[in-house]
C-alpha cells in the first residue's frame, strides 16, 4: 500500500473535534506514516540500498578525517607536555655557583622541575647512547659542559610561553646558552591547523552532495506517485498531509547512511589498528586509535538525519507544489 493512503481518509478531510482530539489524531497520523516510511524504503531495496551506501560513503569520508586530526591534536598535547628546556653551564662554574643557580631557577613560578647533568654524568650519558664509548676514552678531556633540564609548568610547554621562557632563562649568568627544539611542535601545530580546515571544507561539500541525492531520490519518489497525490489532492489533503511522508522518508534515509558510516569508520579504525602498533612498537611508545565517542557518534546521526530532512523538504517542496489534478 502506498504511504499516501496507508493513513486514515480522515486525515484528509476536516472534522470537528476538540483540540485534544486533534493533537492525538496528529500524532497518531505522524507515526503511523513514520513507521509506512520505512516500508516504502523497503519496496525498492536495490535502488534504496545505493542511495544509503552513497550517503555512508559520503558521511565516511569526513567523519574518518575528523578521527585523524582528533588523534593528531591528542599526540600534539602529549608532545607539548614533554617540551622541555636544555641549558648549558659555563665551564668555569663551581659547584657553589650551581648550586646557587639552581636554587634560584627552581624559585621561578614558569618552572615545575629542574635536573642537574654534570660533566661526568653528561660524558656517561653520550657514551651509552653514541655507541663510541671506546673512542671516547681517548680524549684528554670531557668536551661536553655541564646543564640544567628545565621542565616548563603546563601554560608555558606551549610554543610562545616556552620560548618568552627560554629568553629568560639565558640572561641567568651561568648560563652559555639554552635550546628550546620548538619549531617542529610549530609546524605540527600548523599541519593540525590546515587538516581541521580541510576537514570543515569537505564536510560542507560531502553534505551539500548528500542533501541534493536525497533530493533527487525523493524527486524521483513523488515523480513515480504523481497520480497519487493528485488524488489526494482532489480529496482535499493538505499540502502538509501528502508532504510528510517524504519526509520521513529523507530522514530514515540519513538515518541509516549515517549508521553505515559509523560501521565503515569503525571498521577503518580496527584494520589501521595493527599498523598504527607495529609503527608506535618501533618508537617504544603505546599509541591506540581513539575512535567515535557516544556523543559523536549521536552528532554524526543527527547531522545524517538533518541532511536527509534537508534534502528531501527541499524535493518535496519545489515538487509537490508543481502537480496538481486535472479537472477537466
Amino acid at each position: 500500500m502506498s504511504i499516501l493512503f496507508s493513513t486514515d481518509a480522515s486525515g484528509a478531510r476536516s472534522k470537528s473535534v476538540n483540540p485534544i482530539q486533534k493533537f492525538i489524531y496528529f500524532w497518531v497520523h505522524n507515526l503511523r506514516q513514520i513507521i509506512t516510511s520505512v516500508g516504502e524504503i523497503w519496496r525498492t531495496p536495490v535502488a534504496s540500498a545505493m542511495t544509503i551506501a552513497v550517503m555512508g560513503l559520503s558521511l565516511t569520508l569526513p567523519a574518518t578525517l575528523h578521527i585523524i586530526v582528533k588523534n593528531v591534536q591528542s599526540i600534539n598535547l602529549e608532545w607539548d607536555s614533554a617540551s622541555e628546556i636544555s641549558l648549558f653551564l659555563n665551564d668555569s662554574l663551581s659547584e657553589q655557583q650551581i648550586s646557587s643557580a639552581i636554587r634560584r631557577i627552581r624559585s621561578y613560578d614558569e618552572v615545575e622541575e629542574l635536573r642537574y647533568i654534570s660533566k661526568k654524568d653528561a660524558i656517561a650519558e653520550f657514551k651509552s647512547l653514541s655507541g663510541f664509548g671506546e673512542a671516547l676514552d681517548y680524549l684528554e678531556s670531557n668536551p661536553l659542559p655541564a646543564s640544567f633540564i628545565v621542565t616548563p609548568n603546563k601554560y608555558h610547554r606551549q610554543a610562545e610561553p616556552a620560548k618568552s621562557l627560554l629568553a629568560k632563562l639565558e640572561k641567568e649568568r651561568e648560563v652559555d646558552f639554552g635550546k628550546l627544539d620548538i619549531d617542529w611542535l610549530t609546524r605540527l601545530n600548523a599541519i593540525v591547523s590546515m587538516l581541521e580546515e580541510a576537514v570543515i571544507t569537505v564536510a560542507l561539500l560531502l553534505m551539500v552532495s548528500v542533501v541534493l541525492i536525497i533530493g533527487n531520490t525523493i524527486r524521483l519518489s513523488i515523480i513515480s506517485r504523481k497520480e497519487e497525490i493528485e488524488v489526494m489532492k482532489l480529496v482535499g489533503a493538505t499540502e502538509g498531509f501528502i508532504q510528510r511522508p517524504f519526509v520521513y522518508t529523507g530522514i530514515w534515509y540519513g538515518l541509516m547512511g549515517g549508521f553505515v558510516a559509523f560501521i565503515i569508520v569503525t571498521f577503518v579504525i580496527w584494520w589501521m589498528q595493527s599498523a598504527i602498533v607495529e609503527i608506535s612498537g618501533l618508537y617504544m611508545a603505546d599509541f591506540l586509535i581513539e575512535g567515535l565517542t557516544l556523543s559523536e557518534f549521536g552528532a554524526l546521526m543527527l547531522i545524517a538525519s538533518g541532511l536527509g530532512f534537508s534534502g528531501a523538504f527541499w524535493s518535496v517542496h519545489r515538487h509537490i507544489k508543481e502537480i496538481e489534478p486535472d479537472l477537466d
